[in-house]
């Protein structure tokens, strides 16, 4: 069973369904027995971090998260991943779970190309660095689809792959049982429905 956390940020029930589109049993839940359960968790997100740093601490799941993290695999995916980090700066300077080393800034400053438009948003190919079970049924080069104006940075040990945008745009990290992609693999076709029964096999 994957639990996908709800906690009032994300495109829950897309995500739910591509998960079923593979035979993989998921459930969308913010009760922590369900998630103590579950064999993998899958942490989603869109908007702001700050806001959405502040639901997931509304809902008392933080110890319970950053714990199991430890002993299953989680997945971060978009916002969701970017929570991941230390801090970030979007609109402030705000503490995120501290699960992966970094921190997320704005795109925008350190793009080489001013012609490339903020927010990023649309497919951009996938540039694997190291080789890792999550991209067992795909291969470097595959278009998987943004949606997002920040990005994670001084994460280099962790960063598995990237996709260019004027620059190297972190698209997949991993630390330990924690993963996170910048994309949305629910969004992201065949590709993506293929990364994610990767990760349902890890």
């Amino acid at each position: 069973m994957i639990a996908i956390v709800d906690y009032g940020v994300g495109n829950l029930f897309s995500l739910r369904s591509s998960l079923e589109s593979l035979g993989l049993a998921a459930v969308v839940t913010a009760e922590p027995a369900a998630l103590l359960s579950a064999d993998r968790l899958i942490l989603p997100g869109v908007g702001a971090f700050g806001d959405a740093m502040d639901k997931l601490n509304a809902t008392g799941l933080v110890p319970l998260l950053k714990s199991e993290a430890q002993k299953k695999p989680l997945l971060g995916i978009c916002l969701g991943m970017q929570l991941l980090f230390e801090k970030s700066y979007e609109y402030g300077e705000h503490a995120g779970l501290g699960l992966i080393a970094g921190e997320v800034a704005p795109l925008a400053p350190d793009l080489a190309d001013p012609a490339c438009k903020v927010p990023q948003i649309g497919w951009n190919a996938l540039r694997i660095l190291r080789d890792d079970a999550l991209f067992r049924y795909i291969k470097s080069g595959e278009y998987v689809y943004y949606v997002h104006s920040f990005y994670a940075k001084r994460c280099a040990e962790s960063t598995l792959a990237v996709s260019d945008y004027s620059i190297p745009v972190t698209g997949v990290v991993r630390a330990g049982k924690v993963y996170g992609t910048q994309f949305h693999p629910e969004k992201s076709g065949d590709t993506g429905l293929r990364i994610l029964k990767a990760f349902a096999e890890t």
